[in-house]
């Protein structure tokens, strides 16, 4: 594959034509060193010309793609990539485009040595000449090793995090704790002294410390989670609409009114249990900050690559520090009225999927907090697209 024809031949991606460096011999030193260092790249380089005919690759294209003709045809037999399920329409998107484009993480299936991940680049090559498009140059990486190697590293960050949080915890922990052994001896000494009628209400007592432990050691493990509960996946109205639906009793009885209004082409997502919960964990968030009733209004929206999701309510607001508020066990409800550990594995969970959350203060009063989620972190559209549009309210 090193050189197929001449019709790489006045092809200029860089600046630099296809003549030497220098005159006479120096010209053809200068070019055999060119193709040595060409042919010997770590990565794989491909020239293609507007047909997606291979014209010229180096040694490492040749083990990726072996003797394939047309490089869209060689993509397909050897990757599995959702996201890209053709590679001949994005290249001739690139050529028609005039832009560079970049495919991350894709699947490359390696018989000898199993499934490796690629990053792709696909540059155009225009004509010296005229400035026309002649045709493209893929570049492909191999970065296996670095990705586990970031995967572990993560995984190391995730366990030095829950370290760090291990005498906070036990911080909290203890309160509970010692209320519940004070309580415990005091219902000792009444059924010793006096009987038994105030026994009942120190184990109640007793009761209400052993559940906020559990609350907390719940929600901690909840945290402390690598990877996405479940591999199930639906698109992220349909999500929404289960988490207010679920929400939907405590909003009545609180007397608070949710009005929805989703975007009709939103796409769909991967581990969508782990979605549901940051989507109830706000609704529920909302409705506890509006204690004399209020408005939810509730959004979704495709904006700039990114689905958009808000959350705005008309409550009592956010603290001075907002960011604050996403902070392990940091909570502006009252004693025993939550961990404070909601919003801290929210935003855990929405950074799985390379997104953001953000909170901000509502004009009139009240917040709004804000979860966006790059469109590259969602699935392939597909046709069975929510139905529901926008203006409903329980």
């Amino acid at each position: 594959m090193s050189d197929r024809s001449e019709a790489g031949r006045g092809v200029d991606s860089s600046g630099l034509g296809d003549g030497g460096l220098g005159g006479g011999d120096a010209s053809l030193s200068v070019r055999e060193m060119t193709e040595a260092v060409f042919s010997s790249l770590p990565v794989a380089v491909v020239v293609f010309d507007r047909r997606l005919r291979m014209v010229m690759g180096n040694r490492a294209a040749e083990l990726l793609f072996g003797d394939a003709d047309l490089i869209a045809e060689a993509l397909g037999r050897t990757t599995v990539e959702g996201h890209y399920r053709d590679w001949a329409v994005e290249f001739r998107q690139v050529m028609e485009t005039r832009r560079e484009r970049e495919f991350d993480g894709v699947t490359y299936q390696d018989r000898e040595v199993g499934d490796r991940l690629l990053n792709l680049v696909c540059t155009p090559l225009t004509d010296r000449s005229n400035r026309e498009v002649v045709g493209g140059m893929l570049v492909a990486e191999d970065v296996t090793a670095r990705v586990s190697m970031e995967r572990r590293l993560a995984v190391s960050e995730r366990l030095a995090a829950v370290g760090k949080l291990s005498a906070r915890v036990a911080h909290e922990l203890n309160n509970p704790l010692d209320g519940i052994l004070r309580y415990i001896n005091l219902a000792k000494r009444v059924v010793e002294h006096t009987g038994q009628d105030q026994v009942i209400g120190y184990l109640e007592r007793s009761r209400r410390g052993l559940m906020r432990m559990v609350e907390i050691t719940a929600e901690l493990l909840e945290f402390s989670r690598s990877t996405h509960a479940s591999l199930d996946e639906s698109d992220i109205n349909r999500i929404l609409e289960d988490a207010v639906k679920a929400m939907e009793n405590k909003a009545v009885a609180d007397g608070v009114t949710i009005a929805c209004n989703y975007h009709e082409q939103v796409p769909r997502l991967r581990g969508t249990s782990n979605i549901f919960q940051v989507f109830c964990n706000l609704i529920k968030n909302a409705i506890d900050a509006m204690p004399d009733g209020g408005v939810l209004s509730i959004a979704t929206g495709v904006v700039e690559h990114a689905v958009v999701i808000t959350f705005e309510d008309t409550g009592v607001g956010l603290p001075e520090e907002i960011e604050r508020v996403f902070e392990p066990f940091f909570s502006t409800k009252g004693p025993g009225k939550g961990t404070g550990l909601g919003l801290a594995i929210c935003r855990d969970i929405i950074e799985k999927y390379k997104g953001r959350i953000t909170a901000a203060r509502r004009a009139g009063g009240g917040s709004v907090f804000l979860v966006r989620i790059p469109l590259e972190s969602c699935l392939p559209d597909r046709s069975d697209r929510f139905g529901g549009a926008g203006g409903k309210g329980t």
